[in-house]
């Protein structure tokens, strides 16, 4: 799976792990760090509030990067207010319910940016480099979303591709990327 759809759990991962390594300065994981053997254990020493930081930091990039991708504004709207309720609680309140609540609202907006990129599914790829098999030539082309190309000819050689036995088009044979009905799932496409 590609990381940039999976950055903001890396994230909110790496901030659950921080606080969790981190008992002294997160004291409501101190009971599961202690669970664990980690009572006394400080993973990141005076490095941790800034490492907890950039996993805050982390998180909110990954949730805007899928936005831009599914267009999906929810997971936005819950993870930036925890953010800063975050930052509040660290460099201005020093107020620890501001920073658990802000973690809460982080996992939640994760967990959101989750249900939804499982809602939309992932993003269809319309760019396909299709192969002359006749003659080895290469040529990126934009697929159609709404019909089949069921010929193509090559620049080169000047041979009509059509699909091979079994395949709907030229993209689902001679293509780097198959169809947009494929990548969706569905047997076939739609003429």
């Amino acid at each position: 799976m590609k990381i940039k759809y999976n950055i903001d759990k890396l994230g909110t991962i790496g901030l659950f792990i921080t606080a969790l390594f981190s008992p002294c300065c997160f004291p409501l994981f101190a009971f599961a760090a202690s669970a664990f053997g980690l009572g006394n254990f400080e993973l990141f020493g005076g490095w941790t509030i800034w490492i907890f930081l950039t996993m805050v930091l982390v998180s909110i990039a990954g949730l805007i990067i899928s936005y831009f991708i599914h267009r999906c504004l929810y997971p936005l709207l819950i993870a930036v207010p925890s953010a800063l309720f975050i930052f509040y609680g660290f460099l201005i309140n020093s107020n620890a319910t501001f920073i658990y609540l802000g973690m809460l609202g982080i996992f939640i907006a994760t967990g959101v940016n989750y249900y939804r990129n499982k809602l939309h599914g992932k993003p269809i790829e319309l760019k396909s480099i299709l192969t002359c098999p006749n003659c080895g030539y290469k040529k990126t082309e934009i697929m159609l979303t709404d019909a089949c190309q069921f010929f193509y000819e090559c620049e080169r050689c000047k041979k009509v591709l059509k699909p091979l036995e079994g395949d709907c088009c030229v993209y689902c044979s001679y293509g780097s990327v198959k169809c947009p009905p494929i990548q969706e799932g569905e047997n076939c496409c739609s003429t």
